[in-house]
């Protein structure tokens, strides 16, 4: 049974870091992409960045290309968000997820079969 767990989330001000983690319990095959998601309260569920288990290949949302960074840590089973230069715009609930690379892009939700429970960013101005 895999699990997925977030933490890391919190309230910064508005130029602030944060990062993010996402424990991993259970078997992923190395052939899996890992991502974080984010939802805000209203809006869809959108792909901030994804990692390729098998080669690190790494994908990252235009709206935060240059400010956050996903990594793994294969010893630990942990994901990472780094997130700096933190915008008021960037406070969504924030979940990783866990599915095979396969017929739906990074982007679709489809592409998933496992979701953590998120962890709350607030970014004050």
């Amino acid at each position: 049974q895999v699990q997925l767990v977030e933490s890391g989330g919190g309230s910064v001000q508005a130029g602030g870091s944060l990062r993010l983690s996402c424990a991993v319990s259970g078997y992923i095959p190395s052939s899996y992409r890992m991502s974080w998601f984010r939802q805000a309260p209203g809006k869809e569920r959108e792909v901030v960045a994804r990692i390729f288990l098998e080669g690190d290949g790494t994908y990252y949302a235009d709206f935060v290309k240059g400010r956050f960074t996903i990594s793994r840590d294969g010893a630990k089973n942990t994901l990472y968000l780094q997130m700096n230069s933190l915008k008021p715009e960037d406070t969504a609930m924030y979940y990783c997820a866990a599915g095979p690379r396969g017929a739906w892009s990074t982007m679709d939700t489809r592409s998933y079969n496992y979701w953590g429970q998120g962890t709350q960013v607030t970014v004050s101005s």
